[in-house]
């Protein structure tokens, strides 16, 4: 049975919540802070976070980013639940590694069908083999979840990696917006294809010259030269 973390400040969410999840047979674990929140995540390895934006202690988004920079938990789905609703916050959540995102007041109803999508997808995703893509100036390890341009560590986000990887694995082929908001983050995200132009400027800067092997091509796409 899976178990669902609550990590969310307003109470009468929470009540809501883990009545609505454990009718649908779910395990649920709460905590109102940001500093408990992960914690517990840390201590119970859920099988999905439900995280609020808006913490004492801790913001929502300094525990996604802990989270998934964390062998042990960057696994662990996360749905974001915020007050706040505008592009650059949905952005933001997704990259630094959440799933998906719900904008408070929101349809309980909607967030079960999210919760069972999601779990979905992940007990299906294969167990990622180990491989590594080697160019002169770029190096893809899977198994340590690195990348190196020009013989250094970059830093990327959980997303980042992501998309950087499906591009190299697939070099020369040409990839619509949608298409890799569809594999990247899954066709269940409703965001702007703009994340995808956000994602790709920001690992052309932080790869640096390598950054050059993400080609853009008006008005279709992107591929890996």
């Amino acid at each position: 049975m899976a178990e669902i973390l609550i990590i969310e400040d307003e109470r009468d969410i929470v009540e809501t919540l883990e009545y609505n999840l454990k009718k649908e047979g779910y395990r649920v674990a709460k905590a109102y802070d940001g500093i408990s929140g992960l914690k517990m995540a840390e201590s119970k390895i859920p099988s999905l976070i439900l995280l609020d934006l808006m913490l004492p202690g801790l913001s929502g988004l300094d525990i996604c980013r802990k989270l998934k920079k964390d062998d042990r938990t960057a696994g662990i789905p996360i749905i974001m639940l915020t007050a706040k609703g505008t592009e650059t916050d949905k952005v933001v959540g997704l990259e630094v590694g959440a799933d998906d995102y719900l904008t408070k007041p929101f349809s309980i109803k909607e967030l079960i069908a999210r919760i069972k999508v999601i779990l979905r997808r992940y007990e299906k995703k294969p167990a990622a083999a180990s491989v590594a893509l080697k160019l002169k100036d770029l190096e893809i390890d899977t198994e340590r979840h690195e990348v190196k341009a020009n013989g250094k560590l970059v830093e990327l986000t959980a997303k980042e990696f992501q998309l950087l990887f499906y591009l190299a694995s697939n070099p020369g082929h040409v990839y619509s917006r949608e298409q890799l908001l569809d594999t990247v983050w899954g066709i269940e995200v409703a965001i702007e294809t703009r994340t995808v132009d956000v994602h790709v400027r920001r690992l052309r800067e932080k790869l640096g010259r390598a950054g050059k092997h993400i080609v853009t091509l008006r008005g279709v796409g992107y591929k890996f030269s």
